[in-house]
């Protein structure tokens, strides 16, 4: 069957989120054919290029959602009756964030009413269709009738506080930031050649990357399955905890009402892991359509050091990832001086590159912290000092690759505040390694019973966990065999492609055939086209590739063609 691949700042991009997943999973499903439709969200992640593309993938079609003053470049402005049909089709959508949104902890349950649930669907398949007839809507979502049909919503009677209370920087705000994720409803994508031909809509993410699968459903019935590993509804709440209490909350009441119109509409949702999936349920998704589906990783960097357990440095914590605050490095650096007083020989083996500037500053202060709980010792008067904790980046000459880093230590820590899945633990218990984590996100359901669990932001309690497995070589060695085990059978790329495999045929399976053949005298044939019908193959000598993307035009979108030729269809 084909497939649409849905993605939002990742794949085919070299950098950006489910990149890795998303290849994976195409590389995997071969007898498949995809189409990749592409939501880039920084000119340098389109600078930066595409990731080499397997023979599966038929085209590939891109569009930016970081351009700003070129979105509105060469667009005719609309009539009267369009201006007027605009002005209702986007205050009704207002409306409903004003009344409140759903997952938002301002209103209860029974007031996301389905109602206000109905009018927000209406109003989003409304302005798709005036996309449709007038070439786009950038201008209109960037025009003071926008920003005017907000307020009247703000200061409509029953709206609530936070709504009637935003004033004009903060209604200009809330704007930029609807228009940004609106704009693919001003795509070419929803033609009969493009997501109107495929058997199936994939997105690999909630929010922008769904509304293409959820605009397919409506023009051409295309069943649309969503993928989360983390919900867009809890992003919001973590990235903009310092925005204006007006913007936070009708923000938040879109990406509620989004979430919800998305898991009603989509054929079935799959969250990654049990933290992604009570946040779906929060936001109004049904039950039935949930099936858990934890991500794919590949599991044979670290086949070597798995085997091996038994060469890890028994006196060694080491702590893998990303630098950055979240990561709570002070938390693990205070635990660890408690480490020390019992055990005085351990070393920490802190590794990983900051995330950013901040990431660099929150670096530079931990190795301070550092330098201040662990003066340098030395062994002798003639010895050179040494800081028990080291600050190292994956590749140099002691650790040249990540298996090395987990295999480094004989117990791996991860000591964050805040958590969606954590992909470092698996590695680590591909690895076989004993593991010390706190209990945010989904840890509790990766580790299960083979790890110990500590609360987060408690020294103390990481101190003791650490403290009672390097005091005990035996159980260490039995955590980390039931940690490798429990990985190999939840986690491998081989399980998350099967499991997609299975949801992709029994989703066509209940859905009617939308290529409807005839017959001579005008009647339909059953089961003249079903999916199946679409062989994957190359029947002729391979195509060379067309020149990669230059430069996407937004209201477009940029296509290619992946090589060969197209599949061959059946009768």
């Amino acid at each position: 069957m084909r497939i649409g691949l849905l993605t939002e700042g990742g794949y085919p991009y070299l950098s950006g989120e489910t990149r890795l997943w998303c290849d994976r999973l195409v590389r995997g499903l071969g007898q498949h054919e995809f189409e990749i439709y592409a939501l880039s969200r920084t000119e340098r992640q389109e600078d930066e290029g595409w990731l080499p593309l397997p023979p599966q993938v038929d085209r590939v079609r891109t569009a930016p959602l970081w351009t700003t003053e070129a979105a509105t470049d060469g667009r005719t402005p609309y009539g009267r009756r369009a201006r007027r049909r605009f002005a209702d089709c986007y205050g009704d959508l207002a409306a409903t964030l004003c009344a409140g949104g759903v997952g938002d902890p301002a209103t209860t349950s029974t007031e996301g009413s389905a109602l206000e649930a109905d009018r927000f669907g209406n109003a989003l398949y409304a302005l798709a269709e005036l996309a449709r007839d007038e070439g786009g809507l950038p201008t209109a979502l960037r025009s003071e009738t926008a920003v005017r049909a907000l307020e009247r919503a703000c200061r409509a009677p029953g709206a609530r506080r936070a709504a009637r209370e935003a004033r004009v920087p903060d209604l200009l705000a809330v704007a930029a930031h609807l228009e940004r994720a609106l704009r693919p409803l001003s795509l070419d994508w929803y033609e009969d050649d493009a997501l109107g031909a495929v058997d199936l809509c994939h997105a690999a993410s909630g929010g922008a990357a769904a509304l293409p699968g959820l605009l397919a459903r409506h023009f051409f019935g295309v069943p649309l399955l969503v993928t989360e590993y983390g919900v867009r509804l809890r992003a919001h709440y973590l990235a903009a905890p310092d925005a204006p209490p007006a913007v936070r909350a009708l923000l938040a009441a879109f990406h509620g009402r989004l979430a919800a119109e998305t898991y009603g509409r989509a054929a079935a949702v799959t969250p990654g892991n049990a933290h992604a999936r009570r946040w779906q349920e929060r936001c109004g998704a049904d039950r039935v359509k949930l099936r858990t589906v934890h991500p794919g990783m590949d599991a044979a960097p670290f086949t070597e050091i798995g085997e091996a357990p038994e060469c890890a440095d028994p006196g060694t914590v080491v702590w893998v990832g990303r630098v950055e605050p979240a990561k709570d490095l002070v938390c693990l650096l205070h635990a660890f001086a408690e480490v020390r007083a019992a055990e005085p020989g351990t070393r920490l083996r802190i590794v990983g590159t900051p995330a950013g500037a901040e990431g660099a500053a929150y670096l530079g202060h931990c190795r301070a912290l550092a330098a201040q709980l662990f003066p340098d010792e030395a062994e002798g008067p003639h010895t050179v000092g040494d800081n028990p904790v080291s600050f190292e980046e994956v590749g140099g000459p002691e650790l040249p690759t990540l298996a090395d880093a987990y295999g480094s230590g004989a117990v791996t820590v991860l000591s964050s505040v805040v958590e969606g899945f954590p992909a470092g633990l698996v590695e680590a218990m591909f690895c076989a390694r004993a593991t010390v984590s706190t209990d945010v996100g989904a840890v509790v359901e990766v580790i299960g019973g083979t790890g110990l669990v500590v609360p987060p932001r408690n020294p103390r309690a990481l101190a003791e966990a650490c403290v009672a497995l390097l005091r005990d070589p035996a159980r260490r060695a039995r955590l980390g065999a039931a940690a490798r085990a429990r990985a190999l059978e939840l986690f491998t790329v081989e399980q998350n492609t099967t499991a997609f495999h299975d949801l992709y045929l029994e989703i066509v399976s209940h859905t009617p055939v939308r290529r409807l053949v005839l017959d001579g005298a005008g009647e339909p044939v059953p089961f003249a086209a079903p999916a199946e019908s679409r062989i994957p193959g190359r029947w002729a000598g391979p195509a060379p590739r067309a020149v990669p993307r230059g430069g996407p035009s937004w209201a477009t979108g940029t296509a290619r063609t992946a090589g060969g030729f197209p599949a061959a269809e059946g009768a």
